[in-house]
């Protein structure tokens, strides 16, 4: 007998077998806990979209401010010769 069959029969036995009693309120647990499950994922998703809102913000605001596009002055000056 492959471990496949052995697998089948011992699920077989189980879904025979008497099944337990299940708490009256559980679908309504769970259906709670879903709920509760979604709103922390819109918040997260919610706070994420803020704070990449924030960060285009504030790299637009220091890009307009530094201007990085533009060359340094230049702080020495040529050497003088010929004086």
């Amino acid at each position: 007998m492959s471990s496949w069959d052995r697998k089948e029969d011992e699920v077989r036995r189980l879904m025979e077998g008497s099944h337990p009693l299940l708490p009256p309120d559980l679908a309504d647990r769970a259906a709670e806990r879903g709920r509760r499950i979604l709103r922390r994922h819109r918040a997260v998703r919610a706070v994420g979209w803020a704070l990449l809102f924030a960060a285009v913000v504030a790299f637009g605001v220091w890009a307009a401010i530094v201007e990085p596009w533009t060359a340094p002055p230049s702080d020495t000056t040529p050497p003088l010769e010929g004086w």
